[in-house]
């Protein structure tokens, strides 16, 4: 009954997220397209234009990549920490009952192909920062798959993916925040934490309006992108201030949450996979997949994500520390972990802060890309197969 619940208070998540990540597929080929063309010079130097201005004491003129990456990927993480936020206190995580199965899932999906890739790349230290680009699940695409599956599937395992998929971005960012900041400035990061607290004490006097988070909001993104710390931290934290609350009245947090939910999946995950993507294919890159570099990210997102979700989840199962959703098996988790595979986006992310050598960041994105087809691929077949086999159909 609770799932059922959940699904129509916030069924646009679904169907958003989902026709998002088949958008987010048309970027990623019209990129690649470019990228393989003889455009991809004229765009890469569109991606470098400068945008914004500049003076003595304000500095805010930055390449447009640059904008898309900090500025535009600010707002998916402050859709993030919404979304967050709303679970923890009204969703699929409010309870230690229905948050034990996707945190202790998440964790083995995050820790195993995470050591996946230090055993491949202990030994080069070229490489061996990218350790956390494996861990990362891509919500849309992942949703997207598992909802060509109609109703076949259970609405149990599309709500369990989902609030895996929020707790493993939750993962991400604090392994973003900690292990893959720059060199600090603690000036901008004090002048940071006061507007967080500031934005605190709003919350505190019982403000509702939502501007007056996103205005401090994005004094505070300003600052801690001169702080060291990647400024996309900030969307989480202006998110974590946002009221809320646990009964049927929409909160500003829900309004915000809903206003952005189609902007983010429709407009700026595109444009990040658009600006990102732009893998030129070339001799040998096929053969980098076999360097400790491509086969820490293949193996750790294709094996290391559904081992890890798979394996936590039964240890928690079979140690009664959780259930498992209603009509939903071990074969199901099994394809559930293998959809945690599709890394994309925030692999992606995640490679462009572990290196700075071009080439390096080229096979990492050939390698996600490589590893999420599979892992998207074979956990769609899996799901598909086995649900025909046992004929099940979703109560409607």
């Amino acid at each position: 009954m609770t799932k059922l619940i959940n699904l129509k208070i916030f069924p646009h998540f679904f169907k958003s997220s989902s026709a998002g990540g088949i958008l987010l597929l048309f970027a990623v080929a019209i990129s690649l397209i470019i990228a393989n063309t003889n455009w991809a010079d004229d765009f890469a130097e569109i991606l470098n234009i400068p945008l914004g201005f500049e003076t003595e004491s304000l500095k805010l003129r930055y390449p447009i990549l640059l904008w898309i990456n900090d500025g535009l990927m600010a707002i998916f993480f402050l859709l993030v920490g919404l979304e967050i936020k709303r679970e923890v206190v009204e969703g699929e995580l409010s309870t230690l009952k229905q948050a034990a199965l996707p945190v202790l899932a998440a964790i083995g999906g995050v820790v195993v192909p995470a050591a996946i890739y230090t055993v491949f790349n202990n030994n080069s230290p070229e490489t061996i920062h990218g350790w956390g680009i494996p861990m990362a699940t891509d919500i849309a695409f992942a949703l997207a798959i598992l909802s060509l599956l109609g109703k076949s599937v259970p609405t149990g395992l599309k709500i369990f993916l989902a609030a895996l998929a929020i707790v493993d971005d939750l993962i991400a960012i604090l392994v973003i925040a900690i292990f893959y900041s720059k060199e600090l400035h603690l000036d901008y990061l004090g002048y940071a934490a006061g507007v967080f607290a500031f934005l605190i004490i709003l919350n505190r006097l019982g403000v509702k309006n939502i501007f007056c988070y996103l205005v401090p909001g994005v004094v505070m993104w300003y600052l801690i992108h001169h702080s060291g710390i990647h400024a996309t931290i900030a969307g989480v934290l202006t998110a974590i201030t946002l009221p809320t609350n646990d009964v049927d009245k929409e909160s500003p947090l829900e309004i915000l949450e809903h206003a952005l939910t189609q902007p983010v999946n429709f407009i700026i995950m595109p444009i990040f996979a658009l600006a990102n993507t732009n893998i030129t294919f070339e001799s040998g890159m096929v053969e980098g997949l076999t360097s400790s570099l491509g086969l820490g990210i293949v193996l750790g997102l294709f094996l290391g994500k559904p081992i890890g979700i798979f394996l936590m989840s039964f240890l928690a199962v079979k140690g009664r520390v959780c259930e498992l959703p209603v009509n939903t098996n071990f074969i199901h988790v099994l394809g559930l972990g293998l959809l945690g595979g599709i890394g994309f986006t925030m692999s992606i992310f995640i490679a462009l802060l572990s290196f700075d050598e071009v080439f390096l960041q080229t096979e990492a994105k050939f390698s996600i890309l490589v590893a999420s087809v599979l892992a998207g691929l074979i956990g769609f077949i899996l799901l598909k197969v086995y649900s025909r086999k046992k004929g099940y159909q979703q109560e409607v």
